[in-house]
């Protein structure tokens, strides 16, 4: 497969994960969200979408550098990363879907976990490619103390 295809995928998948939770998102801002106590630091809801848009591109290219490289641990990388976003994927469903911050949580903490083994695992791979997901396991870091201040303040 041509490496620019491979980009192409790599940078559509993220948008899709992401674009699924946004569907169930979208429906409870306006409602159950707004309806809710949430801390100080709480960011205005027009953050989200620029901010996920730009992680889910870096992302990409991330996926991309490790599905053309010829290392050994490759797939390993690419099983990890796929894990990361399904578990990315399910989260909207379980806070916004579910209005249930607690389930939330039950997935944010293990996503967390998931790209920071990521980072580890793409580092001997493609440098770049670990250091393109510092900014998601961050903003996922503050997205995990939201998550939680919201749970314990409701």
């Amino acid at each position: 497969m041509k490496n620019w295809l491979k980009l192409l995928i790599s940078i559509i998948l993220p948008q899709i994960a992401g674009g699924l939770g946004a569907l169930v998102t979208i429906s409870s801002v306006g409602s159950w969200y707004q309806s809710i106590n949430k801390p100080f630091f709480n960011p205005p809801s027009w953050i989200f979408g620029p901010t996920w848009t730009v992680l889910y591109i870096m992302m990409g290219v991330s996926l991309f550098l490790i599905w053309k490289s010829n290392h050994p641990f490759k797939k390993k990388a690419l099983w990890l990363f796929a894990i990361q976003l399904l578990l990315n994927a399910i989260w909207s469903p379980a806070f916004f879907g579910l209005e249930s911050p607690i389930l939330g949580l039950l997935v944010i903490v293990p996503l967390w976990v998931m790209i920071l083994v990521c980072i580890r695992a793409f580092f001997p791979i493609d440098i770049w490619a670990s250091y393109l997901l510092i900014p998601y396991l961050l903003w996922v870091s503050f997205a995990t103390v939201l998550n939680a201040s919201i749970w314990y303040l409701n």
